[in-house]
């Protein structure tokens, strides 16, 4: 009988977790030989298991997944990589892909292409999801190559990291004003730009970025 290939699952959402479980061993090719809920977590299990592929989110507590994909291939250089999550912009897919992914697929893909990405990966290819690689295109179309060498991270400028930090920590546009000696307006004009940046429309979505990028340590 054929070995199984061994999974591993990093996400810090129960029900996501449990979800890919039943959806993956009753697949006889595989056996799912551990889990965790955030990113040190899942450095420290994968490290002793090595399993064949790891599923992995971006948003995990403790580490994020950038910085997990680069230490997962670090300690297990065997193990594939295939990053299922929300994310779905260019910046993100080169950004994990230059960390050492093998794969990345959005949550929103159905089970046929998850076991498809799965297969791809094991077999040593590298699998982009088509909901998320004709953003890629259209990204080096407009004029975008940069993006493969820097995240998006890397795009905002010294004050807009300083800022985004400080909108990730609760801080408002008049707080964060009367911290840097600059007017609200000001304030403003960088908020407008680091959104426009990272492709976010919200407070909160920019902390959770922040968060998720290292930016700020919760």
């Amino acid at each position: 009988m054929k070995d199984k290939k061994r999974i591993f699952i990093a996400e810090d959402h129960a029900i996501v977790r449990d979800g890919l479980r039943s959806l993956l061993s009753v697949n006889e090719g595989f056996e799912i030989v551990g889990e965790a809920e955030d990113g040190l977590g899942a450095i420290r299990l994968i490290s002793a298991l090595k399993p064949d592929i790891v599923l992995l989110d971006l948003t995990m507590p403790r580490m994020n997944g950038l910085e997990a994909i680069k230490e997962i291939k670090r300690q297990s250089p065997s193990t594939k990589v295939l990053v299922l999550t929300v994310h779905k912009s260019e910046g993100y897919v080169f950004a994990s892909l230059r960390e050492g992914a093998d794969g990345y697929i959005p949550k929103e893909a159905n089970y046929s292409e998850l076991i498809l990405a799965i297969k791809n990966v094991l077999m040593g290819r590298t699998y982009i999801s088509p909901a998320i690689s004709g953003k890629v295109v259209e990204g080096y179309l407009e004029g975008k190559k940069e993006t493969e060498t820097q995240s998006l991270l890397d795009t905002l400028t010294r004050r807009e990291r300083e800022i985004l930090k400080l909108v990730a920590e609760g801080y408002k546009n008049k707080d964060i004003a009367d911290l840097l000696c600059i007017s609200v307006a000001t304030i403003s004009k960088h908020r407008d730009n680091i959104m426009k940046k990272l492709d976010l429309h919200s407070a909160a979505a920019l902390t959770a970025y922040a968060i998720e990028t290292g930016v700020v340590i919760i």
